[in-house]
This record gives C-alpha cells, structure tokens and sequence, in this order.
C-alpha cells in the first residue's frame, strides 16, 4: 500500500489571539479522523506564522505548538502583511498539499475535504474556495467592489482565473513552493500560482468574516485595498501594452500613404491645394507621432519582458499528479456513506449479529 500523502496548514497570524484554540481543535479533529480512518492522506503539519501581531497571539502559538509536535511556530521579525507571512509559511511546508486559512475561522478547516475531492477528481492543481456574493462582509458595497476590481485586473492583465481569488485555497505542495520561491515583496501570489500551472477551480462556499460583521473593522483599510489592488495590476503582464505598437505602426503607415498622396497632388494637381504648408505639416508630425509609438511599443515590451524575468517567471515546471487516484477512491466512498440515509447505514450491533448468525 502506498504511503498516505501529506497536507500542511499555513495559517498566517495577525490578531488571533481569541481564535486560535478554536482553529486548532478544528484542525486536530480533522487529523485525527484521518488517522482513526486509516485515509490515503495525513495532516502533517499546522504552520502557525506570526506576523508581529498585536495581541497575544506570538505566546498563544508557541504554548500551542509546545503541546502539540505536530505545530510549527515561525515568528517574522516585523510586521511584513498578510501575503508575506503567507509566502513564509508555504516556504517552511513540506506537505504534497498545502492548505492556506485565515486565523479568525471565516474558513472552516472541516471543509478543506470538498477542496481536496475537488481537486483529485479534476486533476486541479489550485482550488479556492469561492464566496457566496455579498455573504463575506454582510455589505455588499464591500463585497461588490472587490469582485468588480477582481474581474477588472483580470481583464487588463489577461489572468482568467483572478476571480477565484480567496485566501482560502488548497495547492500543491511543489507548485506552491516554487511559487512562493520567486515571490518578491511586489508579486501578488496569486498571479504567480498561475506561471505554473493553468489547473485552477473553485467551488462555492458561505464563507463570512464575522469578525468584520462584529466590529465593523477589517484586516484590510482603504490604503491596503489600493495596494492589494497595484499588486494585482503590476504582478501580470497588461494586456494593452501592445496596443501601442500597433497604434504606433497605423499612424506611420498612414503617414506615409498620406505624404505620397500629397506629394502626388503637389506634382500633377497643384490647384486643389488650397491651403500651403499645413498637409505636410499634419503628415509630418503624424509620421514622428507614429514612431514615438512604435518605440515606445517595444521598450514597454523589453520592460514588461524583464520584469517577469525579474519577479522570476519561470521557462517550464513538471509536476506528478499519480497520488491523486487513492484520494478519489477514499474520498468519494467516504462522501457516499455520508450522504447515506440513516436507515441503510448498518449499525456495529446489527453487523455483530449478521456475523453470529452466519448472514455476515
């Protein structure tokens, strides 16, 4: 029998003093039902990264990681954002899967097996777990504007899958740290995820930060939306850069077809010209015009070309998916007793009599 594959939790921490007990039972009771049940899969770490936090969240994670081996504390010598402290702890994972959750527990770690089985049976290599609309922050301005920034960044830098985009998701372990390997403090992760691998999906979850719905107050004020959003912008490759070029190429083309006509008019019918100086002038400033463009076209290519080499944008990346298999096997036969009616699920007093009597 194959040895089970490995799934790490990285949970970035801010100000979750008052939620991590509860995440961490959480996620212990998944772990020990794996292993009560013998699964093709384990849970072999909860990477706990302290973010410089602002409560007593740093003491809280290294008294729970003390208790439990199965706990890594990492503490960030500052305070380096949500992404940052995210990217540090998918660097110190080495599970075949990484699960990546918020502190406050708007991301039930329960629910990381529909990611899972979504994933093994479409062969996906990125699952997010997408947000009913207007459910997350009980607002809909709130929840509205993200998805309408979300679906414009990805129209203009030609990412299709920009509107999955949740920090709860499930990753291959591999892709997930090469990803994070070339992250640089300006490359938002999520763009990068799809330099590796175009298997990205997600499923639908009612998912709600209660923490904003409580206290009005959110993780991420106006200044940080804004940069969360240039991140976005500047991490893709925008799709207009060409537009340029190709501007640029029209209006010298037409600048030129424009000044042999002139020029034809100028030697065979020199009376329609009713105006001297001013055509050649137009033609003229339509040709620099045009090449301005054309040169400006192709250092903007150069650029864009060099700081995707620069945010580490890689040539080719290989992966292995044959795991997958035993997961689909264990997991759909685990969801379809679940799904079972009560009545047809057999009792262990029922079975014990099937066997004394022979039935069994």
């Amino acid at each position: 029998m194959p040895s089970p594959l490995s799934i790490s939790f990285v949970v970035p921490v801010y100000s979750g003093e008052d939620y991590l007990e509860r995440l961490v039972m959480s996620v212990e009771s998944i772990r020990d039902d794996w292993e009560r049940e013998g699964a093709p899969v384990r849970l072999s770490e909860l990477l706990l990264v302290d973010d410089a936090a602002i409560d007593g969240s740093p003491a809280k994670i290294d008294d729970l990681a003390a208790a439990r081996p199965w706990i890594v504390a990492l503490h960030l010598s500052r305070n380096y954002g949500q992404h940052a402290a995210t990217i540090g702890g998918i660097l110190h994972s080495s599970g075949d899967w990484v699960v990546t959750l918020d502190e406050d527990l708007q991301h039930p770690p329960e629910r990381v097996e529909e990611l899972l089985l979504h994933a093994v049976r479409h062969q996906c290599d990125v699952v997010y777990a997408r947000p009913i609309a207007g459910k997350v922050h009980g607002k809909r301005w709130r929840d509205g504007s993200s998805r309408q920034v979300k679906r414009l960044t990805e129209w203009l830098t030609g990412t299709p899958t920009l509107h999955l985009v949740n920090s709860f998701r499930l990753i291959r372990g591999p892709i997930a740290r090469a990803t994070a390997s070339v992250c640089t403090h300006n490359t938002y992760f999520d763009i990068a995820l799809t330099w590796f691998t175009q298997r990205v999906s997600g499923i639908e979850m009612n998912l709600s930060d209660k923490r904003f719905m409580q206290t009005g107050r959110s993780g991420y004020n106006l200044k940080k939306l804004v940069v969360h959003a240039q991140k976005m912008l500047f991490s893709g490759q925008l799709r207009f850069l060409p537009l340029g070029l190709w501007i640029g190429a029209a209006l010298f083309l037409f600048s030129v077809i424009a000044g042999i006509y002139v020029f034809m008019l100028r030697l065979f019918m020199p009376e329609t010209i009713s105006v001297e100086g001013w055509t050649s002038l137009f033609v003229a400033v339509c040709m620099s015009t045009g090449l301005i463009s054309i040169m400006m076209g192709i250092c903007l290519q150069y650029l864009s070309t060099l700081v995707l080499k620069a945010h580490g944008h890689p040539t080719f990346f290989t992966i292995d998916r044959s795991g997958d298999r035993q997961i689909v096997d264990w997991l759909e036969n685990r969801t379809a007793i679940a799904e079972r009616p009560v009545a047809e699920i057999p009792h262990i007093s029922d079975l014990a009599m099937a066997e004394r009597s022979g039935v069994a």
